[in-house]
């Protein structure tokens, strides 16, 4: 399988056969580049190149030293290690691993250990200590990858379980009816409401969500976060609001005040504010958990689950089936308890027959 080189490599062999890279940025004067594609030495120089032609180069650049932390981190983040997760996890994970270049840029990656990041693990609350080593480990990974280190010190590290809270709050149907109540059909408040729960997506999607995106009924996308594919029936609810809505010139369904996009995060806090007004304790993504809950207990399964929300494991989707299985069993025990026990109203005409058999059985005794 062929290398891919970093953007705007130029390679060719020479006539002595050796091979050769380039930096070519259209419009820009070529910069040789030095070792390969990848390595400490070659990303150093690529990084200064870019540097020199696009920007002032940042205060310490000219310190990066390879082996080390700084040298390492520039090479990650050209990786597609690193390029190709979503944009999103590239945010977090940077702010992750910038702090910990200001903290520990100029030591040598060999020398790394796993006290050290223990000690800076134990520093964390639990949620923070995973998400710092979800950014160290693909870091390291991509390190080790390079032969800057021999030895992965993640492996002696350990973190403190999370504490079990079921995340985001999942909607529950009077929410959902209050919310409907005060944001009547027809306003930018419902349609997004009816956007995130009729299709279970999340609101990275469902800001893209638009006109493009449907044929023949169903609405095809690929989820930003994940990149897997979804093909999905737009129910009739969904498509009910979208016939009160006018199109625009964007094709986005939810745009701004000034009628461009949202951003995921602007749509965020827009739709933290219109709950708010409803007296709703719900955010966008407990709103998608109740899209779940919703399909399970209509008989959906783990795979059709899957397919409609677009998740990669079936474990994502078991979570919903247990839940609408909690949901059921309860109901049908509370069935139960009112047929045999006369605690609350029957629910069925067997049920009364067979309270009045019993006290017909107790007199005659």
């Amino acid at each position: 399988m062929k290398r891919k080189n970093p953007k705007y490599t130029h390679e060719f062999v020479d006539h002595d056969g050796k091979p050769r890279f380039y930096l070519r940025v259209p419009g820009r004067k070529q910069v040789p580049l030095p070792g390969l594609p990848w390595s400490p030495e070659f990303m150093e120089a690529r990084e200064k190149a870019l540097n020199e032609q696009w920007a002032p180069a940042p205060i310490g650049a000219n310190r990066t030293i390879p082996g080390t932390v700084n040298a390492g981190l520039v090479s990650y983040y050209q990786s597609t290690a690193f390029t190709e997760l979503a944009k999103s996890t590239q945010q977090n994970r940077r702010a992750i691993l910038e702090r910990f270049r200001n903290d520990h840029g100029d030591k040598r990656m060999a020398l790394m250990h796993a006290q050290a990041l223990q000690a800076i693990a134990n520093s964390r609350k639990p949620a923070a200590q995973r998400n710092f080593i979800k950014a160290m480990r693909g870091f390291l990974d991509h390190c080790i990858g390079l032969g800057m280190m021999k030895v992965d010190p993640l492996l002696g590290v350990k973190r403190a379980k999370l504490k079990k809270t079921g995340g985001f709050h999942t909607w529950s149907e009077d929410e959902i009816v209050k919310y409907r109540k005060r944001h009547p059909s027809g306003t930018k408040a419902r349609l997004a409401l009816e956007l995130i729960l009729q299709t279970g997506h999340a609101r990275s999607d469902v800001v893209r969500m638009g006109r493009q995106h449907v044929k023949d009924g169903k609405l095809s996308m690929r989820r930003q976060k994940t990149s897997v594919q979804f093909d999905i029936e737009l129910l009739p609810a969904l498509v009910a609001e979208l016939k009160l809505h006018p199109q625009s010139s964007n094709l986005a369904y939810l745009t701004t005040e000034a009628g461009e996009q949202f951003t995921a995060a602007g749509f965020g806090n827009w739709f933290a504010d219109r709950c708010k007004e409803a007296e709703v304790p719900g955010r966008a993504h407990g709103l998608r958990k109740a899209s779940a809950v919703h399909h399970a207990l209509n008989g959906a399964t783990a795979p059709e689950l899957m397919a409609w929300f677009g998740w990669k494991t079936i474990g994502e989707a078991q979570r919903y089936i247990e839940e609408a299985n909690r949901i059921t069993l309860s109901e049908s025990a509370a069935d139960k308890v009112r047929s045999r026990t006369g605690i609350g109203k029957p629910k069925n005409l067997f049920a009364k027959n067979r309270r009045k058999s019993l006290k017909t059985q107790k007199v005659k005794s």
